[in-house]
């Protein structure tokens, strides 16, 4: 089993990661937490990984911090929750404020990630509660996850961010509609998705 990688950033196209590692490229999927805090392409990043081996295929998912793939581990025992649907619930909340919703058993923060139901929200919600008991939230107001460092071009910047949002299970026309709303000059496509996120969730 694979569960950390060093390596050089040659590519980063969320949900989707390229990482040299000593003249191997491993192919990850990460959450958008992790890419707020990758290093711009041709940096050094150290991603803690979880592999999925399935009959058809084998998954590698990075993480930037330990206690991310701890969340991604618990979310993925769960019944009906898969990687993909572990990664959008990580992307649309960090880890604090998926802990204190559940804390809270607030469903109102789960129901607008794609793929969760009001009755989805709720069954995760009471069944995370025992899981997460030895889980603490950081005191003090919501994090606010910082850009990832590497700018996208400018002509593709609206484009990486909404592929991205449709990557994790939203609506083309919501995924536009979402960057749109949010769009400035000079922002990264991470600082995009990571807008638009926060809007719809």
């Amino acid at each position: 089993m694979i569960g950390r990688l060093t390596g050089i950033v040659l590519e980063k196209q969320p949900p989707f990661i390229l990482l040299d590692v000593q003249g191997v490229a491993y192919e990850l999927d990460a959450p958008m937490s992790t890419f707020y805090e990758l290093p711009a392409v041709g940096e050094r990043a150290v991603l803690h990984t979880h592999m999925v081996v399935r009959e058809d295929a084998q998954l590698l998912y990075g993480f930037s911090h330990k206690r991310e793939r701890e969340l991604f581990r618990e979310l993925i025992k769960l019944n009906g929750v898969g990687p993909k649907l572990a990664l959008a619930l990580m992307s649309g909340l960090d880890v604090d404020e998926l802990v204190r919703a559940v804390q809270a058993q607030d469903t109102s923060a789960l129901v607008k990630v794609p793929g969760v139901g009001k009755k989805t929200a709720e069954r995760l919600l009471v069944e995370l509660k025992d899981r997460f008991k030895a889980w603490e939230a950081l005191p003090g107001p919501l994090k606010t996850l910082g850009p990832g460092k590497q700018p996208a071009q400018p002509a593709s910047q609206s484009s990486d961010a909404v592929s991205a949002l449709v990557s994790l299970g939203y609506k083309p026309q919501e995924a536009s509609k979402a960057v749109a709303a949010i769009e400035e000059d000079g922002l990264s496509s991470e600082e995009l998705i990571r807008r638009a996120l926060k809007g719809m969730v």
